[in-house]
């Protein structure tokens, strides 16, 4: 564990929905903000950073990661590498970062991700002959075979249909999600735009949860998560640069998974990587295994509430053990930031909890680990397991 990457800072934005208060920003300008409070939470100086990596799957090109660096004012010689994994690009990132730490290719690395939805550019394809037109589309083929390429609305349709999961158990997954977000004050969150709380979270009884329009078979619209804006990002540091610069080791990247699954049934991916990682994470620890009911937290990005619960019944946990502070179907979805954002509510969640002792010794901390996992279309998976220091 000595060796393992450190997690040194971290902190997110609010998620807004679509046309919300984020929704005039670029992906930069979201961005930016979160990392200079990275350099100033963690007293470091911007020209100290060999890279940043971030996830973003709306932004057809370019470059955001460069933008967002040269917007915080990092160094120009600074590393800029934007990935697309969809839904799991921002955690991706973060695996990503972490093998530049431990392959020697930078100390200190920025990692995470960044959308803004509602900035997205207006794709359209490019016609064949000059006298077609272009067509616009709302998004790409996930599988070149588009029997294996469902729309995620019907994917979450089907897979609730076969779980068993009926409408009632969807959305009170959905509205116990909606109650934790909503008595959540997130210290981690950056003011931007005046944002200083996620907006989607609300109130809402069940017998107006009941009158809610259904979206797709069996799935109200509260069983769905809100397209949003939104961005979060981790400092990540190797242990060389921890104790050459005096940086505290808040947590420990111990391991991660990036997965592919059935494209068919690309809810399911998410519980794939949650057990691959686990079971990276006994090897590292030098455990004969590991367990989700002993973790201290996990944080799942539920996009749909279906999703969440077969997750939970893939772990055997129950519902109530995931998403203390909320899930993404409060939140919100904002695509290449919201597996970052699922493992910014973890370290948040692990660092406010008081340390557990051993019964022989009062004053020795015990491992405190954690798990971030998302899905995402095409049949992707990420996720990774967390070790916890002493507090701040």
């Amino acid at each position: 564990m000595k060796d393992a990457p450190a997690i040194v800072a971290w902190a997110r934005s609010a998620v807004t929905p679509v046309g919300g208060g984020l929704s005039r920003l670029q992906p930069h300008d979201i961005g930016a903000p979160i990392v200079q409070a990275l350099l100033q939470r963690a007293g470091i100086d911007a020209q100290q950073v060999d890279a940043i990596v971030l996830g973003n799957a709306l932004g057809a090109g370019g470059n955001p990661a460069r933008m967002t660096a040269l917007a915080a004012g990092l160094a120009r010689h600074c590393a800029a590498l934007t990935i697309d994994t969809q839904c799991c690009a921002g955690l991706d990132a973060l695996a990503v970062a972490a093998g530049l730490i431990q392959s020697g290719q930078a100390d200190i690395v920025i990692a995470g991700g960044v959308e803004a939805w509602s900035r997205a550019p207006i794709r359209m394809t490019r016609p064949l002959h000059a006298d077609e037109a272009p067509i616009a589309y709302e998004r790409p083929p996930f599988s070149p075979d588009p029997a294996q390429d469902p729309d995620l609305l019907h994917a979450a349709a089907e897979h609730a249909s076969e779980r068993g999961y009926t409408r009632a158990q969807q959305d009170a997954y959905a509205l116990h999600s909606h109650q934790r977000a909503h008595a959540l004050i997130d210290p981690d969150i950056v003011p931007i735009a005046g944002q200083s709380r996620d907006t989607y979270p609300r109130q809402i009884t069940a017998e107006r949860a009941a009158r809610m329009p259904v979206i797709a078979q069996g799935l109200s619209a509260l069983s769905i998560s809100a397209k949003a804006d939104g961005a979060a990002m981790v400092l990540v540091a190797s242990p060389q640069a921890c104790q050459r610069l005096a940086l505290p080791t808040r947590a420990r990247w111990v391991a991660s998974a990036s997965v592919g699954a059935d494209p068919a049934m690309p809810l399911t991916a998410a519980a794939t990587a949650a057990q691959r990682a686990m079971a990276s994470a006994a090897h590292c620890l030098a455990l004969p295994t590991l367990d989700a009911r002993a973790l201290h937290a996990i944080e799942l990005h539920d996009a749909f509430a279906a999703q969440g619960l077969s997750f939970c019944a893939a772990l055997d946990i129950p519902p109530q053990q995931i998403n203390t502070g909320g899930g993404g179907i409060a939140r919100g979805h904002p695509i290449g930031a919201s597996g970052a954002i699922a493992l910014v509510r973890l370290l948040g969640t692990l660092n406010a909890r008081p340390l557990l002792t051993t019964s022989t010794d009062p004053l020795q901390p015990v491992a405190r680990l954690g798990l971030a996992a998302i899905a995402g279309a095409g049949g992707l998976g990420a996720a990774c397991v967390i070790h916890m220091e002493a507090p701040h």
